[in-house]
């Protein structure tokens, strides 16, 4: 194989934008079965042509200098760039530059396709506020960053009980041809996420500062507004499940509680169970071949902030096919180098929940394993301290 490039393309290869052909040598590549130590990772046209051992005399373009190489992180669910967007409340940045600023943490946590959580709703309670007109904003905000140094993508997130919600999301998916996720979602509390309804109470005192009482009162009041929409449920299922079942949609559904929730959302022709509740839920999921995403802040807690499953305990169960950074991008990593340093998986397989696993459940076959063919998306880690440290991130030139 020729390793050849010219001295001028070297000289004028921007540090985010790699050229069409390289040759990285001396790295760890991390391969979906194994480490493949002092390898050889050959990029031609944007794609990946070769990952093999860096045989003696072999020039690269790139010394990797025994960092480890993996493939590049794709994140299938990030609410970060919500409180990017908000960093103190009444401090609200243009979308436009929140966007890039946070381009820039994702890039330093080695993800290189990030599907942004874009809530279709209405919902002031909550830290964060959540409104059509901001999930709008977001869109065109992600449309229009198509050149990104992070191949931006949108993960459409439909409050079931939201009339302005499924009519804005109907509005949007008319004019997209091909396939999108969309998880459907409901956060009233007593279900769900919030099943003991005490953490919402907890949740909504400390961040908008009620006392107790309060915090029940607005609780018990949420929970009537919200039951008296449930018809408005039925039709938002409904509709999804139509868009499903035609392929125009990818479905995820979201804080599944248990196996009847997990069958329901199989005959809406769901794909995904994102974030599941209970054990009862994410074996279920397995049952029927669906993949199973938990949260990384979960999984290098230990625990979830509120009550529900441990991903920890799935993972070590074999439940768990996939991680997402939630909020926090830089969790994603430190979590499943801390699952295989506690020696709950390989490292192989670790990564594969960072890599492999969310394209999975993306849909996307281009891209997640260092193998031949796929899209040359790398990044390059340092592991000899406490945390796993990226020192470089390569997108594909495609």
């Amino acid at each position: 194989m020729s390793t050849d490039l010219s001295e001028s393309r070297l000289e004028h290869w921007p540090l985010a934008a790699p050229p069409n052909d390289y040759v990285l040598g001396h790295v760890r590549a991390v391969l979906p079965d194994r480490v493949l130590d002092d390898a050889l990772v050959a990029v031609r046209g944007g794609l990946l042509a070769a990952v093999e051992p860096h045989r003696p005399g072999v020039q690269a373009d790139v010394d990797g200098d025994g960092l480890l190489c993996v493939p590049g992180l794709v994140d299938t669910h990030s609410d970060g760039l919500e409180k990017e967007r908000l960093p103190r409340p009444g401090a609200e940045l243009p979308i436009d530059f929140a966007l890039l600023s946070f381009e820039g943490k994702l890039r330093a946590a080695a993800v290189t396709t990030v599907f942004h959580g874009t809530g279709f709703e209405n919902s002031f309670g909550r830290g964060v506020p959540r409104t059509v007109e901001g999930a709008q904003q977001v869109c065109t905000a992600i449309d229009a960053r198509a050149d990104g140094l992070v191949d931006h993508r949108l993960l459409y997130r439909l409050d079931i009980r939201s009339a302005d919600g499924l009519a804005a999301l109907q509005q949007r998916l008319a004019d997209i041809p091909e396939q999108v996720l969309v998880s459907h979602e409901d956060h009233t509390p007593g279900i769900g996420q919030y099943a003991d309804r005490r953490y919402y109470e907890r949740y909504i005192a400390g961040t908008r500062g009620f006392s107790e009482q309060e915090a029940i009162k607005h609780v018990d009041e949420l929970i009537a507004e919200r039951d008296s929409r449930l018809g408005l449920r039925d039709a938002s299922m409904t509709w999804l499940a139509e868009q499903a079942h035609a392929g125009r949609i990818r479905l995820l559904g979201h804080d599944l509680s248990s196996a009847e929730e997990v069958d329901e959302l199989v005959r809406r022709g769901g794909a995904v169970a994102e974030f599941p509740t209970t054990m009862q839920a994410a074996e279920a999921a397995r049952k029927h071949g669906l993949p199973v995403v938990m949260g990384a802040p979960n999984a290098l807690r230990g625990s979830s902030h509120n009550g529900n499953a441990s991903a920890r305990e799935l993972v070590g169960r074999g439940l768990v096919t996939s991680i997402a950074s939630d909020y926090l991008p830089s969790g994603l990593l430190a979590a499943v180098f801390s699952l295989a340093g506690d020696g709950l998986l390989t490292l192989p397989a670790a990564i594969g929940l960072v890599t492999a696993g969310p394209a999975e459940v993306a849909g996307l076959a281009d891209r997640g394993r260092l193998a031949p063919g796929l899209r040359a998306d790398l990044a390059l880690i340092a592991t000899g301290s406490l945390w796993p440290v990226v020192h470089s991130v390569l997108v594909s030139a495609r």
